[in-house]
C-alpha cells in the first residue's frame, strides 16, 4: 500500500480547500443572524437590575435565541463563563453564586453597550466566527460519508454523525472495549463485524503544543484500538482521516506517517483526495 509519507513531496496536491467567507462580505450573513440578537440583547439589559439579574432574564428567553443572547452575555459580562456553563437552567443559580463577583456591573454593561454602533458589526463579526468553527471538519465528514456509501454501501455499514451529532462511544460501540473514546465513524461488515475506526480533523491552521498533544493523543488511542483488535482477535484498523492546509505547516506531516508507520498496515492516514488510491476494499478486509 502506497504510504501517506510518500505523497509528501506533492503535498500541496493532496489537501481539500473548503472555501472561506472573504471579510467584509460575511457581515451580510452576520447582520442577517444577529442585528434582531443584539436589538433584543440591548432590551434585556434595560430590564436587568444586576448583572446576574440579566443572567436570570436570558435563561427565560426561548431557544435558540437564549443560547444566541447568552453568546453576548459572554462578551459583554462575563468572559470566565463559557456558553456550555450557561446553557443548563437548572445550574445558574450555582453559576451565578460562584461567579458574580467576577460579572462586570449592569451600570459598566450598559455605558459600555451604548458606546457602540447599532448594529455593533465588530461583535457581529465575531459571533459569526464561533458558528462557523467547525464547520469545516463537519464538511469533511459529510465528503467522507457520501463518498463511502456511493463506493461501499452495498457490502459494509457506516455509523457516526454525518455533520454535528454523538459521536460513536467505543465503549458502547464495540464489545468489552475498556476505555470511553469518541470516534468520528465506525465501519463494519453486514454482520456487525467491526472493521474500521475512524477519526476526522481537518486543520486551517495547526502548530506548537496544540500538535504534539494532538499526535500524542491519536497514539494513545491506536494503541488502545489495535490492543483491543488482537485480544478479541478483530479485524479492527484505525482511519485517520485529515484535510486542509494546516497539514502543510511544520511536522504535521512527518508526524502523521509516523503514526500511520505506528500502525503499520492496520492505520491509515488518508485526504479526501488519496481515497480513491488507497482506502480500498482489499485494506477493509485485510
Amino acid at each position: 500500500m502506497t504510504t501517506f509519507a510518500s505523497y509528501k513531496a506533492t503535498a500541496s496536491n493532496w489537501i481539500t480547500i473548503f472555501d472561506s467567507p472573504f471579510y467584509p462580505d460575511s457581515l451580510d450573513e452576520a447582520k442577517i443572524l444577529y442585528e434582531n440578537v443584539l436589538l433584543r440583547f440591548t432590551e434585556v439589559v434595560e430590564q436587568a437590575q444586576s448583572s446576574a439579574n440579566l443572567l436570570e432574564i436570558i435563561t427565560k428567553e426561548p431557544d435558540p435565541l437564549r443560547i444566541q443572547l447568552l453568546r453576548v452575555f459572554r462578551r459583554y459580562v462575563s468572559p470566565d463563563t463559557s456558553v456550555e456553563m450557561t446553557k443548563k437552567k437548572g445550574e445558574i443559580p450555582n453559576t451565578i453564586r460562584n461567579f458574580s463577583d467576577k460579572f462586570r456591573p449592569i451600570e459598566e454593561v450598559k455605558q459600555k453597550l451604548h458606546s457602540r454602533p447599532i448594529p455593533d458589526e465588530t461583535l457581529m463579526a465575531l459571533l459569526l466566527e464561533y458558528k462557523t468553527k467547525g464547520k469545516k471538519g463537519y464538511d469533511l465528514t459529510e465528503s467522507f460519508f457520501l463518498w463511502f456509501n456511493e463506493k461501499f454501501s452495498k457490502d459494509y455499514s457506516i455509523k457516526g454523525p454525518i455533520r454535528g451529532g454523538k459521536d460513536v462511544m467505543l465503549h458502547k460501540a464495540l464489545n468489552n472495549f475498556p476505555s470511553q473514546i469518541p470516534a468520528d465513524m465506525l465501519i463494519s461488515r453486514l454482520d456487525g463485524t467491526p472493521l474500521v475506526v475512524g477519526f476526522a480533523r481537518y486543520d486551517s491552521d495547526r502548530g506548537g503544543s496544540q500538535e504534539d498533544d494532538r499526535i500524542g493523543g491519536n497514539r494513545d488511542k491506536i494503541t488502545e484500538i489495535l490492543g483491543h483488535a488482537k485480544t478479541y482477535n478483530l479485524p479492527l484498523k484505525v482511519l485517520i482521516l485529515n484535510d486542509g492546509p494546516g497539514l502543510l505547516l511544520g511536522s504535521m506531516w512527518n508526524d502523521y506517517a509516523n503514526l500511520e508507520k505506528y500502525g503499520q498496515s492496520r492505520v491509515m492516514v488518508c485526504t479526501l483526495k488519496m481515497l480513491d488510491e488507497r482506502f480500498t476494499q482489499s485494506w477493509l478486509d485485510s
